[in-house]
């Protein structure tokens, strides 16, 4: 380690922190990975990975646009560092998809014209994949409150809130994907 004296004279460490070696199995691919520790989850899927579906928005965990599925449950891939997950199942919208067949989700935001640039859409439907993971949503106000932070900002929420509903209710009917 070096080190060098700083204005008050104590000594600084000017080494940075090593890197890790970590696992994750990102849309059912094992991945082994040495990241830095400072970075985010988000980085890592798009600029290693060139998984750039998950967009980044804010890059202050404030819209959504970032989100993505870690053990099943939505979280905002901009506000957690990659090292924090070795071992986790990682989903992204690349990874809703079967083949070429769509997720239902991705089928219902296209049946309910549920985006209009499309750039939140991708955090729109992992969020509410992991809502419906969740099992909270019972009623539309439900599906309101549990889904506000993700933010579209071309203002497509009746259709957003639309097509998760009729999701939810088909997989009520048909016992889930």
């Amino acid at each position: 380690m070096k080190d060098s004296a700083n204005e008050a004279g104590w000594a600084v460490s000017v080494s940075s922190p090593a890197n890790s070696r970590i696992m994750l199995t990102i849309n059912g691919a094992v991945k082994q990975l040495v990241v830095a520790p400072w970075i985010t989850l988000l980085d890592l899927l798009r600029e290693r990975l060139d998984l750039t579906g998950t967009k980044k928005g804010c890059d202050h965990g404030q819209c959504g646009a970032c989100t993505v599925l870690v053990n099943g449950k939505r979280i905002n891939a901009c506000l957690t560092l990659a090292l924090m997950h070795d071992g986790a199942v990682v989903t992204t919208i690349e990874g809703l998809a079967t083949g070429d067949v769509l997720h239902p989700l991705q089928d219902a935001f296209i049946e309910h014209d549920a985006f209009q640039c499309g750039y939140c859409t991708p955090g729109q439907i992992c969020s509410a994949m992991g809502l419906i993971n969740e099992g909270k949503a019972k009623t539309v106000d439900d599906l309101r409150e549990l889904m506000s932070g993700n933010i579209c900002r071309c203002g497509a929420y009746p259709n957003i809130i639309a097509a998760i509903a009729d999701v939810m209710q088909a997989n009520e009917r048909n016992g889930g994907r």
